[in-house]
């Protein structure tokens, strides 16, 4: 939406995006794999400058002038310099056909494109409970261009919390006789924010070279980054204190606990 209404110069709150609608849609390959803003975002921009140049082609026949001479602002299409303008809705209208008034976008990207990121989980432990609490979480993260700081940066949060209750509380559970145990939220330990620390997060970002808007994708960043660097803090944490160089995911109190139990009995 964001990139149509760009190509438009129209506000965003304009345009309605419909998403998963096959009727609508000739092709699709769906959200997934940190894809949706390199391709679909490419795709709808090209999409939008397609219908700009429509608009503007119906807006000229309109007001009896030359293509170049239109503006398109603010849901209207103006002649340059002058008080003529037509409507979008106006311009619908006119359209001869649906066709006349639809604009399409398609992006085959040869190369693909790979964002960058570090993360840093910093942890303190109590060894008699095995309770853990995350003193800092920094990243430092490489996107490309930038469309949206705000959502990006909800995306990554999101994920990096994903990523910390699976290497930190989550975890499927059977009973002997193959029953599940974990089977309500009461059993199964979603992150909560009592886990969750305050999340240090900034670009560093260099435009990607595999497509025209140098765009690299953030969906998976933040949990691919966050198991790991919470798990090698939790292991760097009991190596230092015991020597001990292995813990099972997910390293809940209790197994943490009894990790270093283990070990003092060992």
């Amino acid at each position: 939406a964001q990139f149509v209404a760009d190509k438009l110069n129209t506000d965003i709150s304009r345009i309605n995006l419909r998403q998963g609608d096959t009727d609508e849609l000739a092709k699709g390959g769906g959200t997934g794999g940190s894809r949706s803003i390199p391709l679909g975002g490419v795709s709808a921009a090209r999409a939008g400058e397609d219908l700009a140049t429509k608009m503007r082609k119906i807006a000229a026949d309109e007001l009896e002038t030359a293509e170049a001479d239109i503006e398109l602002a603010d849901g209207e299409a103006r002649v340059v310099g002058t008080d003529r303008k037509v409507s979008f809705a106006d311009i619908a209208k006119a359209a001869n056909s649906a066709d006349d008034v639809t604009g399409m976008g398609e992006f085959v990207q040869e190369e693909a494109t790979y964002p960058n990121g570090t993360h840093i989980c910093e942890v303190e432990i109590d060894p008699d409970t095995g309770m853990l609490e995350i003193a800092r979480y920094t990243i430092v993260d490489d996107f490309g261009a930038t469309v949206n700081p705000l959502l990006l940066a909800g995306q990554v949060h999101g994920g990096v919390v994903q990523g910390l209750g699976q290497a930190l509380t989550e975890e499927t559970v059977f009973s002997e006789d193959g029953q599940l145990v974990t089977a309500s939220f009461m059993d199964y330990t979603m992150p909560r924010a009592d886990l969750t620390p305050f999340i240090d997060f900034e670009t560093r970002n260099v435009p990607s070279t595999t497509n025209a808007m140098g765009i690299k994708g953030a969906g998976e960043a933040g949990t691919i980054g966050a198991a790991p660097a919470a798990m090698n803090a939790v292991t760097d944490a009991l190596n230092r204190a015991y020597g001990i160089g292995h813990i099972e995911m997910p390293a809940t109190p209790l197994r943490i606990w009894q990790t270093i139990q283990d070990h003092r009995a060992a």
